[in-house]
């Protein structure tokens, strides 16, 4: 009897994977839409299923230590080990090519300083003398903007308290001061874009109310008009994504897609940019900025010349300058790809026009766009900025496995889902530590490469102490490459 049993089980499977074969057989020759399924039915699938998995095995295979994009492998596991807190030593040599153009080389001293000589990196005021409260920021190296929306709620508050511990400031994103932000009391940008989430009205206009209301809580303001990842673009935020609590932070209603348009419909040349500047910072006492990708000298150049003739009262307090390359969120590919200088060629232009139109103490710079590991970092102090920020090398210390899902809320690693089982795998008690461990080994290892160049701090960094390799075996010093230029004053 048991035998006849499994003897019609089996017929029974068998039938069934026959039928299954034959429908599925039947309905790739009669589709339309693939020719490869159409001529090869059933085998034609192994063609798409290895061109979704084509990444990740070309990510973790295949490709070389320093060959992947956006990140490498070579700039994650510097990330990751110091986010852990794990340093960052490596034997047997580097792997990174000297002979490769845009190669970053600093210059040794012959006799560096001496331990005793150091000098802890001091903090620089933002705003002082233009606005009634300062922002007396601690740290060269801060988080860039990422809204709660985009990312999850556990993530916004990892880096909440992990920039709290390590005394750096957290950049909120154009989605609005959440909760989840203003964990652990760390140092808040605002940053206000296209949409005015979070500081508008239910007309979706600014609201004064709002504004003076979020001065108790931010340290400074942000005005987005571009980033590097979309510039000329604006932001779409999915009805799946809008909760009711993401409504209520924002300003919108819930379960309706929300659109940002690709500028602030209120400000629409540097004179209007400069009155909101100026009129932000007076209802709120505090420091105003602006953040922008930079397409060519024409915006920067009439910006301070605008400034010049108006007076030290209507400048910002600060510029972020993001490079084309950037891009923690979402983008057209032709734009991400395309679009907006990247910052080696960005942040020089910018800096050589403050430096020229006698701004540079004015205005502070701070520079983002894939600057995530030290070398990157001091090149850009080199050049002349302030402060340094990034989005995705403290995703990547959240545990991000660049798995480039961010814009389909299947993250697996939690950070930009909002599917609460994928959550639960980034715990915010150790994940903020490792926020910390990253923010401080940045600064410390930027220290290094000061002390290295025979100087005390990192803020002594000149274009002076950076080479970039131009061929094989030839680079240049910065100071050569982009001279400083003379002020006009």
């Amino acid at each position: 009897m048991l035998n006849i049993v499994s003897y019609s089980l089996g017929t029974l499977i068998g039938f069934v994977l026959i039928a299954s074969f034959l429908i599925w057989l039947i309905r790739d020759i009669v589709q339309k839409k693939h020719a490869v399924l159409r001529n090869y039915p059933v085998i034609g699938h192994l063609r798409f299923f290895f061109e979704k998995q084509g990444d990740f095995f070309r990510q973790y295979l295949f490709s070389g230590e320093r060959e992947e994009m956006p990140f490498n492998r070579s700039a994650r596991n510097w990330i990751y080990r110091s986010a852990k807190n794990i340093g960052g030593t490596i034997g047997f040599g580097s792997t990174n090519d000297l002979r490769e153009p845009g190669s970053i080389i600093f210059v040794n001293a012959a006799f560096p300083v001496l331990e005793k000589d150091e000098l802890p990196t001091p903090p620089m005021i933002i705003g002082e003398t233009y606005c009634r409260q300062p922002f007396l920021a601690r740290s060269l190296f801060n988080i860039s903007g990422m809204s709660y929306g985009a990312i999850s709620a556990p993530a916004v508050e990892s880096l909440a308290r992990g920039a709290a511990l390590a005394g750096c400031w957290i950049n909120t994103g154009e989605g609005g001061l959440s909760p989840f932000h203003q964990a652990g009391n760390p140092d808040i940008v605002m940053q206000i874009g296209t949409a005015k989430y979070g500081v508008r009205d239910l007309e979706g206009r600014f609201s004064r109310e709002r504004g003076r209301e979020l001065g108790n809580m931010a340290k400074a303001f942000e005005i987005k008009l571009s980033q590097g990842a979309k510039p000329g673009k604006g932001g779409v935020l999915p009805a799946a994504k809008i909760s009711r609590e993401i409504a209520a932070i924002r300003g919108i209603p819930a379960g309706v897609t929300s659109l940002s348009p690709n500028r602030h419909p209120d400000i629409s040349n540097i004179d209007e940019l400069l009155d909101w500047v100026a009129d932000l910072r007076d209802l709120t006492g505090r420091p105003v900025g602006i953040k922008t990708a930079i397409g060519g000298w024409e915006f920067i150049n009439d910006l301070c010349e605008a400034v010049l003739h108006r007076g030290m009262e209507f400048a910002p307090d600060f510029i972020t300058i993001d490079g084309g390359e950037g891009g923690s969120g979402a983008a057209p590919q032709v734009l991400a790809d395309h679009m907006g200088l990247p910052i080696m060629e960005a942040l020089p232009r910018v800096i050589d026009a403050l430096l020229e139109a006698g701004l540079k103490e004015r205005i502070r710079v701070v520079a983002s766009g894939k600057l995530a590991t030290p070398a990157r970092a001091a090149w850009a102090l080199c050049t002349g900025a302030d402060f340094i920020n990034t989005a995705r090398g403290f995703m990547f210390s959240l545990g991000c496995i660049q798995a480039m899902r961010c814009h389909t809320n299947t993250c697996p690693t939690g950070i930009t889902t909002h599917n609460k089982r994928l959550q639960n795998g980034l715990v915010v008690a150790e994940k903020y530590l490792r926020v910390a461990h990253y923010a401080e080994n940045m600064n410390h290892e930027l220290e290094m490469i000061a002390h290295a160049c025979g100087l005390r701090h990192p803020r002594e960094l000149r274009r002076e102490h950076v080479r970039l390799v131009q061929t094989a075996g030839h680079s240049e010093a910065m100071n050569m490459l982009h001279p400083y230029p003379v002020s006009k004053l």
